[in-house]
């Protein structure tokens, strides 16, 4: 049986209690909301910290404010059900609806939270192992080792991201809303992420994501499709997150972001003046979903080949936009 390491846990009640905790107690220190991923990397030695810094006392991040119209405030602790079944969400956001509805399975969704989600860790066949697995091939270089075992000649760690609604997040337009010792920032979901796969954020360590703003609807056309071996439980291998706004048909704006292809939430940039413009016939999805493709890099670290990840994306991406569009075929879902 894994069990968790000894440390000590701290439940404040507020942002400032627990941003001033995080500074007294320095590196040793990590914070934690439902502890669905943390939890379990502690149990293989993933994380080690001394401390823990609990946020689910904290009231303030459990609030959601606003509406469609003049935009939706999203408090970082509020849960992935809460999230997946909200009206205003599942009606204007569909996307994010379903991409918090799809994390995992019921039970860890009713304890994770939004915030937990954008932040969670990185994954790779190598790295999500427990402690004496890891050990047996000599650790790896996100953790105890220092050589990355996907790519042996890479000075970098290429982990990928795990998130399912980061992607979604970023083709919103959202914001996010960090806080530290040195005072808070709001800043682009897209400007969370590296492309690193152990430094994997740009939130600082002693800061807390406390929550996430998102545009007004203003007719967006939404849509997440994850590909993944199982229908309930896994992570994904690969997320397309799709945003449009149509014109009597014709396409006046459009993003596309992939997940689970690479370190971070990778925006599909080619692919834009595909669609843009344009009528979304066959032939134009078509064409912009093979564009998607290209900043795929799937490598050999999540289940599954990855010569069938990267033909996926294409197909993954066609498909969110018809179906964001409206245009999806029967049962094609």
């Amino acid at each position: 049986m894994l069990r968790l390491p000894p440390f000590d846990y701290f439940a404040p009640r507020t942002v400032a209690e627990a941003v001033s905790l995080l500074a007294e107690r320095g590196s040793e220190a990590m914070i934690v909301a439902g502890g669905t991923d943390l939890y379990p990397n502690m149990k293989r030695r993933q994380f080690e910290p001394k401390t823990l810094v609990g946020l689910r006392g904290i009231a303030e991040l459990k609030r959601m404010e606003g509406d469609a119209e003049r935009g939706l405030t999203i408090g970082a602790g509020v849960t992935l059900t809460q999230v997946s079944r909200h009206p205003m969400i599942t009606e204007k956001y569909p996307a994010l609806a379903h991409a918090a509805g799809v994390v995992s399975t019921a039970q860890l969704r009713n304890m994770g939270t939004i915030g937990g989600n954008l932040c969670v860790d990185t994954r790779c066949n190598y790295y999500n192992q427990s402690y004496h697995w890891r050990k047996s091939i000599g650790f790896c270089m996100k953790k105890d080792g220092d050589i990355c075992l996907v790519a042996p000649g890479s000075s970098r760690c290429w982990a990928v991201s795990s998130s399912d609604t980061a992607p979604v997040m970023i083709a919103l337009g959202a914001s996010v809303r960090l806080v530290g010792p040195k005072g808070e920032r709001v800043i682009p979901a897209q400007a969370l992420y590296h492309d690193d796969g152990m430094e994997y954020l740009t939130k600082a360590p002693n800061e807390i994501l406390t929550e996430i703003i998102l545009p007004p609807a203003e007719g967006l056309r939404t849509a997440y499709l994850k590909l993944r071996r199982r229908g309930s439980f896994d992570f994904p291998i690969l997320g397309v997150a799709v945003a449009l706004r149509l014109d009597d048909g014709v396409c006046t704006y459009a993003k596309i972001v992939l997940g689970a292809v690479h370190s971070y939430p990778v925006e599909a940039l080619q692919a834009l003046s595909r669609l843009v413009g344009q009528k979304l016939t066959p032939d134009v999805i078509e064409a912009a979903a093979q564009a998607a493709a290209r900043p795929a890099k799937p490598l050999d670290n999540t289940d599954m080949l990855l010569s069938y990840r990267k033909k996926m994306v294409p197909v993954y991406v066609a498909r969110a936009l018809r179906q964001a569009a409206g245009l999806q075929a029967v049962n094609e879902y």
